[in-house]
């Protein structure tokens, strides 16, 4: 596909990553520049001139950006007004990825996710997970004639806190209930030292522990496992796995954790639906529906 997407980035990488994800599965270059308001009053006040359809570029620090594009595309809080402004001072589209909650609806595009319960409308595209474009890296070599096992251990969330002896029994059981396999262990930044005490008590094939190796190999392990556990504290995560390779998704649950509240608790209930995640509950399930979100997308409408 033709043309560049310019891209507003706030600093934070899990929102641009979506919105790079979003440039990836059309086929579109892109380019990225960073925009900050100028205090949070002038955030404040972004709202009230949104809904008054005014253009204040004075709101925001913006760097020049020469070029042509074929759209704005942004993602969070911090970029909506800018992606607005920018896209009209323009005349090329403007595309928000999550649903820009305070701001008119009326973007071009809004990619938004279901469990946010965005309103019908021609301009939005509801998706089950956060917008993910995986690429694996090569990180982790699979032996031919081997079968995986991956399991990505997070953090304390909104969801729950982990407990080391909880999870231990949760990977005992696991362990026993998949001979054969080699298993690949990756952590997170977020993992507490005290899970990590608990990880190096199992044999892995490959574990790779954030503390000392910062490296990412989910895309790889979800390229060469048969299953894929991981800890329920990340939406980008789970919308990573969900979406690529052909690995059955295993959800590793905090002890008591209610998955029917809040949008989290949504999104894995609208996962179930689709065959797309099992709750491990000492059994391993046959779920392994995919989400194609470049099909999802459909184009992009551009």
């Amino acid at each position: 596909m033709q043309g560049r997407l310019l891209i507003i980035s706030d600093g934070k990488p899990g929102h641009l990553n979506q919105s790079i994800a979003f440039a990836k599965h059309l086929g579109f270059d892109y380019d990225i520049t960073e925009i900050r308001f100028r205090s949070r009053l002038a955030k404040a006040l972004s709202y009230l001139a949104d809904r008054l359809y005014l253009s204040i570029p004075s709101l925001f620090q913006a760097e020049t950006v020469s070029g042509d594009y074929q759209a704005v595309v942004s993602t969070g809080s911090e970029t909506y007004y800018a992606n607005r402004v920018l896209a009209s001072q323009r005349r090329i589209k403007s595309i928000a990825i999550m649903l820009p909650k305070g701001y008119r609806y009326d973007f071009d595009l809004i990619v938004a996710q279901q469990h946010d319960d965005p309103p019908t409308q021609e301009n939005i595209i509801s998706l089950p997970v956060n917008l993910a474009y995986v690429e694996p890296q090569g990180l982790v070599s699979p032996e031919e004639g081997h079968k995986y096992i991956s399991v990505i251990i997070g953090g304390d969330s909104k969801q729950g806190r982990m407990d080391p002896t909880f999870l231990a029994a949760q990977l005992e059981k696991i362990f026993s209930l998949l001979p054969g396999y080699d298993f690949w262990l990756t952590t997170s930044r977020r993992t507490p030292a005290s899970v990590e005490t608990v990880l190096r008590k199992f044999t892995w094939n490959r574990a790779i522990f954030y503390s000392q190796e910062q490296i990412n190999p989910i895309p790889d392990f979800l390229a060469h496992s048969e299953y894929v556990f991981l800890t329920a504290d990340s939406t980008s995560m789970i919308s990573e796995a969900v979406s690529f390779g052909t690995a059955g998704v295993e959800v590793l649950l905090p002890q008591n954790m209610t998955v029917t509240k809040g949008k989290f608790g949504r999104m894995l209930t609208e996962l179930q639906k689709i065959n797309a995640v099992h709750l491990f509950d000492g059994q391993v399930g046959g779920e392994k529906q995919k989400i194609d979100q470049s099909a999802e997308l459909g184009g992009g409408r551009l």
